[in-house]
């Protein structure tokens, strides 16, 4: 049973995959894995929200996993920001190295991963809530988008959403520095797992 704290944090999750799946149906766009792989991209996490939801997630895991996923994570912090867990400066190029959550190709923890690795994939627009810009970001090359009409997809609803439930979540949990963390550092903390 998933603690109430992270029932407005599982609703948009919600809406983000409907929103998601909806908009790769009208590509025609289905990921099926591939060697520019996701889950071998360094991405960097903004919010403890996620980072609790992600390990609240992990805790579920029996030991000799989290072990076994946490030995993965230290490999990964070593081998790309050389060994220092709170260094999130890579200190090379990107080695392309897989998420220790990934198995088989395959995320153990796919119902608690971050709103980025949702997203990731699909062409899509943000407005800058500071000068109301509007920026586009293109898709994955597997999906071959450049050859298609864009279809929008606005991720700033969610991005204002996800603000208001970090915000209250760090109101409640006392959270105040800001955090830039992959999920390997993430799996290196001793963070409480849920509020309270």
């Amino acid at each position: 049973m998933i603690p109430g704290d992270f029932s407005p944090l599982v609703a948009l999750f919600s809406q983000m995959d409907a929103a998601y799946n909806r908009i790769a149906a009208q590509y025609g766009f289905q990921c099926n894995g591939c060697k520019d792989n996701c889950c071998r991209s360094v991405f960097f996490h903004h919010t403890f929200v996620e980072k609790a939801f992600l390990l609240y997630g992990f805790s579920q895991m029996d030991l000799k996993r989290q072990k076994e996923m946490r030995q993965k994570g230290g490999t990964y912090i070593s081998r790309t920001f050389l060994g220092s867990p709170t260094q999130t400066i890579p200190a090379r190029k990107s080695l392309k190295l897989m998420c220790p959550l990934n198995q088989d190709g395959r995320c153990t923890l796919y119902f608690f991963r971050p709103m980025i690795c949702r997203l990731h994939g699909l062409p899509h627009q943000l407005t800058r809530p500071a000068d109301k810009t509007v920026v586009r970001g293109p898709g994955c090359t597997a999906g071959k988008f450049d050859d298609k009409p864009y279809i929008p997809f606005d991720r700033t609803p969610f991005y204002v959403q996800m603000a208001g439930i970090e915000q209250s979540f760090r109101k409640k949990t006392g959270h105040t520095r800001k955090i830039r963390e992959t999920i390997a550092h993430m799996l290196s903390d001793t963070f409480a797992v849920y509020p309270e």
